[in-house]
Parts: C-alpha cells; structure tokens; sequence
C-alpha cells in the first residue's frame, strides 16, 4: 500500500473506514497519528495491538474545531476555556476529568481523558468528515510502541509494513507532508487544579511560561499522583541504534576514542565540529523550533547508518529547549551506560 493523496474523496473514504472501526494514519501539526474511533473500544483495541502499546498507557482524543468538549469533559474550568482560546486548534493537550459515558479504553482506566485540537488542515478535514465532526478520534503516535515518532508518511510506512498489508489492521495513510512541529503536544494536566493547580506533564512546543503567562498561575512539575499520560514514560521516542548525549566540548575525544575501538559513530550536532570524522552526521538548525522541526527526521536518518551509537551534542537548557530535551533524554534512557560498555 501506498500513502494517499489528501483528496476530498480520500478523506470521505478515511472516514468511512474509521467509522466502521479500521485505523487510519493521519497528519497532525505535531506528528502523525495512528486514529480510531475514540468511543470505539475494539477500534482502540486496534490501535493497541498495531503499536504494541501497553493497555495502561492512555492515548489522546482529537477533536474538530468548535466541538463541544463537554461532551468529552465532566466540567471544563476557566483555565481550560483560557488555553483553549489562546492555543487551540494547535499543538495542546488538555487532560480534564473524564465524562462517564466516554470508554476508558482512552484513558488506560483512569477517569481522566487527554483531548486536543490539531491545527493541521488535513487533521481537520478528517475530523470534520468524521460522523460529521461530531466525532473524536483517540491518535497516539503512529509508530511502534516506544519508537522514534513519524512526521512524514513514509515514515508510517517504514513502522507498519505488516499492518499495511491487504487484510491489515490499517485502513490507509493520509500523506500531507511534513508535520510542522515536528514533536508532540505539549500536556497541561487540569484535572486535579483545587488540590495541585496546573500540572505540566509533558513539554513541548507551547512552554510552560506561555501556559503561565494565559492562566495567570504557575504550571507545576509532574507529581507521583499525577495521571498517565501519552509520552511520557522514561524510554521513549528511541531508535534502533543506541543514542547517547555528550558535551560539545567532549565530542571530539568520545568519537576519537570510539573509532580507535573500530566503533562506528553517528552524530547529530546543531554546532560545527570540523575535526570529528563520523559514518554519518546530521547538522540541525541552532534554534529550539527549527530544531523541533527535524530532530525525528534526523534520528530515523541515521537510525539508517548502522552505526554502533548515534551520538548527540547536547542542547542547552533554557526553557525554550525544554521540549527537545525532554524527548531526547527518553530516547536516550535505556542507552546510558552503552558509552561506558563501548569505551570500557
């Protein structure tokens, strides 16, 4: 199977499709999305079984443009009407107390549910073509569990041959080119504001200071109460081959001392390092968005170059960083001590 063209025709017949409870794989301005109907739980199920996605680990609804929330939501607090007003559709999730008759198949069983408007076009053609955009479609990540997220359709493609195949859970791919963002939505907790106020449980392109800044209150860090959300679990959005974070002033002696080991290295650096020789090497733009932008692209790049180690010059730590730290530092979690094994 081939990705599909986003026609007026192609998205009725996605709808269709996810309608009678297949999977369609969908551009978002963040990353693309594997989609199912969120009320759905066999179509959810879908979703689960293709990724390889724990049942406990809840996934986010997607919704049109103008859609009731209520109808997803128990209550929606003044701060929530406030972010959606100031980021919405764009790259926010919401996490509020779920409605009792939305199925906790989204929610890996708890009573909260993550919702979010997308801002990309053909998201919101599919959703408003989705029962007539009264609809919400539950989309992770359309990659395999755990894996580094797409934000092209021929990165969909790459992770779901099997599932693709006649007869495969997935129905189509929608391609509508690069996603802009290129990392997932950032996740404001609001269900729990009377007892630990607005809680950030995953950064991303909108910063905390930004959601401070509309709400006119503090954003906390992630406590142990906190509900499972989409993403945030400590090894994720990792490659097949190993990534580690370095210094830039270590750079050139790690690789130095990796190749004297008959080690191939892959490195992604956003500085210029003209004595590094490396198997293969990405440069990435020196600003946090542009950054964003291609960081996945990168990744899958040289996932490609069978390499030994992708290494990674580590990014400053300013707020507006936060995201891309965030996402590197899971992609990098199972890989710490590989350096040490490597150099040892």
């Amino acid at each position: 199977m081939k990705a599909v063209a986003c026609t007026p025709c192609a998205i009725a017949e996605a709808a269709e499709a996810l309608e009678s409870g297949l999977l369609v794989a969908f551009p978002t301005e963040t990353v693309y999305g594997l989609g199912a109907d969120a009320e759905n739980p066999d179509a959810v199920a879908r979703i689960y079984e293709a990724k390889g996605r724990p049942s406990n680990h809840p996934v986010i609804v997607h919704v049109a443009p103008g859609a009731d929330i209520s109808y997803w939501a128990q209550q929606i607090p003044e701060q929530a009407q406030q972010l959606i007003a100031a980021f919405w559709p764009g790259p926010l999730t919401l996490i509020l107390k779920r409605a009792a008759h939305i199925p906790d198949a989204v929610s890996g069983g708890q009573d909260t549910v993550g919702i979010r408007c997308p801002s990309h076009p053909v998201a919101q053609e599919l959703l408003r073509a989705f029962k007539g955009g009264r609809g919400g479609l539950a989309a992770p990540s359309a990659n395999k569990f755990g894996h580094v997220s797409p934000t092209m359709a021929e990165h969909v493609m790459e992770e779901f041959t099997q599932e693709l195949s006649p007869g495969g859970l997935i129905a189509a791919v929608l391609d509508g080119g690069q996603s802009e963002v290129g990392i997932e939505s950032t996740i404001v907790d609001l269900s729990r504001l009377s007892t630990h106020g607005p809680v950030l449980l995953r950064p991303g392109h909108i910063s905390a200071a930004q959601l401070e800044q509309v709400m006119q209150m503090p954003v906390a860090s992630p406590d142990a109460s906190a509900p499972r959300a989409s993403g945030t679990l400590d090894a994720h959005y990792a490659p097949h081959t190993p990534v580690v974070q370095v210094r830039a002033d270590e750079l050139d002696q790690v690789v130095a001392q990796l190749q004297a080991r008959g080690k191939q290295v892959a490195l992604m650096s956003y500085q210029a390092h003209p004595a590094i020789q490396a198997q293969a090497w990405r440069h990435l733009p020196a600003d946090p968005v542009s950054y964003a932008h291609d960081l996945y692209a990168g990744l899958r790049e040289l996932d490609h170059a069978q390499a030994d180690l992708i290494l990674v010059e580590a990014l400053p730590q300013e707020q507006d960083w936060q995201g891309v730290n965030d996402r590197l530092r899971r992609a990098a979690f199972d890989s710490r001590d590989v350096l040490a094994r490597l150099l040892a």
